[in-house]
């Protein structure tokens, strides 16, 4: 893909470019050709890198696209340092709102009705604004109390154009970028892509609210609000109005009368099943998506982002966080090279080693320090320094659960995520197991005892036929015993030879004090025969070991 020359699209260039060398990597910008289009003096890659804070700051002014992309980044631990990650995580999407007539003519154009004819009330004033869209409070003709969530004007069409610019720029990073070419920035770009766009259909948020809904009936201090699907579209989502604050918005007289460890252990609880069994959990719980409602339970909000893990991932994930739980360094680092893609110049033993210090003083933290979401991103970005590609669920998952460390901590000042692991280990095992037996799995169990029965008959005449008939063979591999011979015919014809050799010399010791006329170098000739036999043969053996016994290919074991 080209990079386009189109004056809006340099400008989106010039502003990546800049951010690149800002914060300290102006070796891509340079790789991209784009270094002298930033500005003036930052180029020298001198200075220390700003605040962690101010990449937030200026990713919030270049536009919704870059904050969902720093969201992105704070799931990954394998890019950026933790106060980067820390930062980014708390960024949130509140901008201006815009006007209600926009909202009107959204709302009607979508719905296809006058607002006043859908809603006996709607607010003019939002309640929440962000980057994708804004909340209003109204009410149904029913008296229902309602949210509808309203998508920005035009903003598909923003999005867009920076997504195509961003993977212009991921693929001229990986062509001629060290950086690029392990990390694959296009591959991370085609995700964002797919979440972005999925963010961006409200029907697809309402089936999330839908799904969650129902995976978490079994919690009764979690509320999911329903969807309303009639007066749901691609750019308007109207739900359950939910009455309560924000997570953080509580002040210290409410929090008195809350079950706070009830609260945050059910929290936590329900994310581990949605996440380890269900394998569909919600992948954005920071503080300002978790509320404290009316009655004293707590409220999940914004589902947009959500994320799928396979039967064998979550199996994998499963023995990660039990490892880390129960402190085995060597287990967690075992595990995750499982799930791992091995790069070239990955050192195991680093890996393995660093991983252990992580997870050992991870144990030796305080309650206040304890934080198994951030053990998990630890885990991501000591595999990304030590040449191993983790997939990005499971840096998704290490922010999902930092941010319930957050609310939980909010909760309840002395809550230790790393305990409720292993209080709800065995319940998970077993739920696991229980699923792994679901009417599905024991059909296509079934379906193969069948066949391996209908088969079992007529492979078990094929071999007492081949028994009757004397034909039957066993194929094994072994050693090569043509070539085990054949050492130990050399073996033993050395052996023989010593012996012979041996022989002469000791005849030629007695031989010398035989008196004779016949003599060589005034010695008798006889002994003289067998001392120089003796010397040649010798001499001819260690020849043989020498050259002849030099080590020759293996050959392939015989069967």
């Amino acid at each position: 893909m080209a990079v386009s020359l189109a004056p809006k699209k340099l400008k989106r260039y010039k502003d990546i470019a800049w951010l690149l060398v800002k914060y300290g990597r102006a070796d891509w910008a340079e790789g991209l050709g784009l270094a002298s289009e930033t500005a003036p003096g930052s180029g020298t890659g001198t200075t220390a890198p700003p605040q962690a804070e101010e990449l937030a700051k200026d990713l919030e002014e270049l536009g919704p696209t870059f904050i969902k992309v720093g969201q992105l980044l704070s799931t990954r631990a394998d890019l950026l340092p933790p106060p980067y990650l820390e930062a980014l995580a708390r960024l949130q999407d509140s901008v201006e709102p815009f006007s209600f007539g926009e909202v009107e003519r959204i709302v009607e154009s979508e719905l296809g009705v006058r607002i006043s004819k859908a809603f006996s009330e709607f607010d003019s004033t939002p309640l929440a604004a962000a980057s994708l869209g804004q909340v209003h409070r109204a009410r149904l003709r029913d008296g229902r109390p309602v949210a509808v969530k309203v998508q920005r004007p035009a903003i598909r069409e923003q999005i867009a154009e920076d997504l195509e610019a961003l993977t212009g720029l991921a693929q001229l990073l990986d062509a001629h970028s060290e950086m690029g070419k392990r990390y694959e920035f296009e591959k991370i770009a085609d995700e964002f892509r797919a979440t972005l766009t999925a963010e961006l259909d409200y029907r697809q948020e309402a089936r999330n609210l839908v799904a969650i809904g129902l995976n978490l009936e079994e919690f009764p201090l979690i509320v999911v609000p329903d969807p309303i699907l009639d007066y749901t579209t691609e750019r308007v989502l109207t739900m359950d109005y939910v009455r309560g604050s924000k997570v953080t918005a509580l002040s210290p007289l409410v929090k008195l009368d809350l079950n706070g460890p009830a609260l945050a252990e059910e929290l936590f609880r329900a994310y581990l099943k949605q996440i380890l069994i269900d394998g569909f959990f919600h992948a954005d719980p920071h503080p300002g998506n978790v509320f404290v409602t009316d009655d004293g339970r707590l409220a999940l909000l914004d589902l947009g982002m959500v994320a799928r893990l396979q039967g064998s991932m979550r199996d994998a994930l499963l023995k990660l966080l039990l490892a880390v739980a129960e402190g085995e360094g060597d287990e967690a680092a075992e595990r995750a090279e499982e799930i791992g893609q091995k790069l070239e110049g990955f050192d195991p033993l680093e890996f393995r080693r660093q991983i252990g210090s992580l997870v050992s003083a991870y144990q030796h933290a305080t309650i206040e320090e304890l934080q198994i979401g951030k053990v998990i991103l630890g885990v991501s970005r000591i595999a990304g320094a030590s040449g191993m590609r983790l997939p990005s669920e499971l840096t998704l998952l290490g922010k999902t659960l930092l941010n319930l460390d957050q609310v939980g901590r909010t909760l309840a000042p002395d809550f230790d995520p790393n305990a409720s692991v292993r209080r709800n280990a065995a319940d998970l095992l077993r739920r696991r197991m229980w699923k792994s037996a679901s009417p599905g799995h024991l059909a296509a169990s079934l379906l193969e005892a069948k066949e391996f029965v209908e088969k079992l008959p007529s492979r078990v005449n094929r071999v007492l036929d081949l028994l009757a008939g004397n034909q039957l063979k066993l194929r094994v591999d072994t050693i090569d015993e043509q070539l085990l011979i054949e050492g130990l015919h050399k073996i033993a014809n050395r052996i023989a030879l010593g012996v012979i050799l041996a022989a002469l010399i000791i005849g030629a010791s007695m031989l010398v004090r035989v008196e004779t006329p016949f003599r060589i170098f005034g010695y008798p000739g006889l002994a003289m025969i067998f001392f120089l036999t003796a010397a040649a043969g010798g001499v001819a053996l260690a020849v043989s070991i020498l050259i002849k016994d030099q080590k020759k290919p293996r050959r392939p074991p015989t069967r």
